[in-house]
């Protein structure tokens, strides 16, 4: 496809990822309550232990802009089975035939992966809470602005669920022929500490356990992802001739 039709296309995607947002938070607005309780039962949890601990509307309009913003991260959410496939749909027009049902197969795990890792988030959340808030003095009190809170928890969910779906990403680059088997391999090492460093940041507890938990079904992912991006590059290495990789310029064998 030339340029133009390129960026037409991106237009179009991007135009309809927007749309399934834009309705998914207006569901989200009519969800707000039941989200906003589920999301400060940790507040509530360290509340029953006798902890002085409340959350704090600063402005005027603080309720409102943040039930906007929220009202968007759950749109956001419950729209992903749309703007995942509109990522596919982009992607696809560069691939071959038998790449697409790869790639199908490939993106149908994709929004599975995103809910699991924004389900993961929800069990570590609390537990960040009472480690944070049970340095809070037995005679003070731990009063915690709601844009702060509520932004802190966006945050960490939509990096779970984003963090799960770096080995789609990769699947995707390979069967694009940017980034081979063997690059992605090679990186193991690298891959093995950003995975610990990041479970280690999202759950900063004294809980070893909860870090291995984490970074574990992370690492079964980029294995997984090694593995089908090895497998398609020995595909396409038997179908591509040996003076497929050959200059312009350059005699062959043949």
């Amino acid at each position: 496809m030339p340029l133009r039709e390129h960026l037409l296309e991106l237009r179009k995607r991007v135009t309809i990822a927007g749309i399934a947002v834009l309705l998914g938070s207006v569901a989200g607005w009519f969800l707000y309550d039941p989200v906003l309780d589920y999301l400060t039962a940790p507040i509530e949890a360290a509340k029953a232990r006798g902890l002085d601990i409340a959350i704090n509307f600063q402005g005027v309009g603080t309720p409102f802009d943040l039930k906007l913003k929220l009202s968007v991260w759950i749109g956001f959410i419950v729209s992903s089975p749309v703007w995942i496939y509109q990522l596919w749909a982009f992607v696809t027009p560069g691939l071959t035939k038998k790449e697409r049902r790869y790639a199908l197969g490939f993106m149908s795990a994709a929004v599975p992966l995103f809910l699991a890792g924004v389900w993961l988030s929800s069990l570590f959340i609390p537990n960040v809470v009472s480690f944070f808030t049970s340095f809070t003095p037995s005679d003070g009190a731990n009063i915690i602005a709601a844009e702060d809170y509520l932004g802190f928890v966006m945050r960490t969910v939509l990096v779970f669920g984003c963090a799960f779906l770096l080995p789609v990403v990769l699947v995707g680059l390979n069967l694009l022929g940017l980034l081979s088997g063997k690059a992605v391999l090679k990186a193991w090492r690298w891959v093995t500490v950003l995975c610990f460093l990041f479970a280690a940041i999202a759950t900063p507890t004294p809980d070893v356990v909860a870090m291995f938990t984490l970074a574990t079904p992370m690492l079964l992912l980029f294995a997984v992802a090694i593995g089908i991006c090895l497998l398609n590059d020995k595909r396409r290495a038997k179908r591509e001739p040996q003076y497929g990789d050959l200059a312009d310029d350059e005699a062959s064998a043949l």
